[in-house]
């Protein structure tokens, strides 16, 4: 193996800047199809469609928007790039709680194997999305940069990826309630209250709503607060702040969290092949902390202390 490569697909939600910081310059696009008939390459840009367009069309009940990932096949002719030069590959994928991602490439990563019997290929299964995956991919990156080995990224990842937590409000309970996660009574109900969920990442990556709170002041309020309990050594840490549609909401939160003095704040948007899924209105800021408890009871505690509920 003469070098290694770093490659996500388009579930990470990685920035224009953090990706010329990173010097991260490919990644494998997954695919969308619109009810209407249209179909896009899911991209970290929006070259395909604008963001307005796409927020907007998942808000229309009259058209349905699904994703999918790469295919095997296409996660098999990314990966054959690299090993016919001899460069080792590390995949960095979707939670295969929540998608196919990574045991496509999983699979994929085999087959070349069997081609190339001298690839070295290694799939990390995140256990996390968007911004997580995001976060996660910043910090191989930059271990890579500073001369760390294949296998001490690996090790680092495998070790650190349930580290990665996830804080802040959606405020469009509308397309929530659509796709099946409460009813659209409660939605209704809630944004006329204003109610803004907020979660965490549980062990397997979804978010679970923590709390929730009555307006986006106070819900990014709540979030800096979470924050600063359960980050690990904030000063040395990059933040990614991600959002769906919901830029200047997403630049507002960045101003408090500066607050708490970290090296760096990214401001990423939610891109066409995780916003399918998590839908317009979500600004989450995702950080390292303390491992994700099994039932988030410790995560639950915090949020009590801060509410006072």
């Amino acid at each position: 193996m003469k070098d290694f490569v770093i490659l996500v697909d388009s579930t990470c939600d990685i920035s224009e800047e953090a990706r010329a910081d990173i010097g991260m310059t490919d990644y494998i696009p997954g695919h969308a199809h619109f009810s209407d008939g249209r179909d896009i390459v899911t991209k970290l840009d929006w070259s395909e469609i604008s963001r307005e367009d796409y927020y907007k069309t998942l808000s229309n009940k009259k058209i349905q928007v699904t994703t999918a990932p790469p295919s095997p096949a296409e996660f098999y002719d990314a990966f054959e790039r690299y090993a016919k030069e001899d460069i080792g590959v590390i995949s960095i994928s979707l939670s295969s709680k929540i998608s196919s991602t990574y045991n496509f490439a999983k699979n994929a990563a085999e087959d070349i194997v069997k081609n190339y019997p001298s690839a070295k290929i290694y799939c990390v299964d995140s256990f996390r999305m968007s911004g997580a995956i995001g976060l996660l991919a910043y910090y191989a990156f930059k271990m890579k940069n500073e001369g760390k080995s294949f296998d001490e990224i690996v090790a680092w990842l495998e070790e650190n990826k349930i580290r990665v937590h996830q804080m802040g409000p959606i405020d469009d309970l509308i397309f929530v309630a659509r796709r099946g996660r409460i009813s659209m009574g409660k939605a209704i109900f809630g944004s006329f209250a204003g109610v803004k969920p907020m979660g965490d990442c549980n062990a397997d990556g979804y978010t679970t709503v923590l709390t929730k709170a009555k307006g986006i002041n106070k819900a990014f309020d709540i979030t800096v607060k979470y924050v600063s309990e359960t980050a690990t050594d904030i000063e040395n840490q990059i933040l990614f702040i991600a959002h769906s549609n919901r830029e200047q909401y997403a630049e507002n939160l960045k101003e408090k969290l500066l607050a708490l003095n970290p090296k760096k704040i990214y401001v990423t948007d939610v891109y066409s092949a995780c916003g399918g899924n998590i839908g317009p209105g979500m600004i989450g800021v995702y950080y390292l902390g303390e491992p994700i408890s099994s039932d988030l009871s410790r995560e639950k505690e915090v949020i009590a202390k801060i509410t006072g509920k």
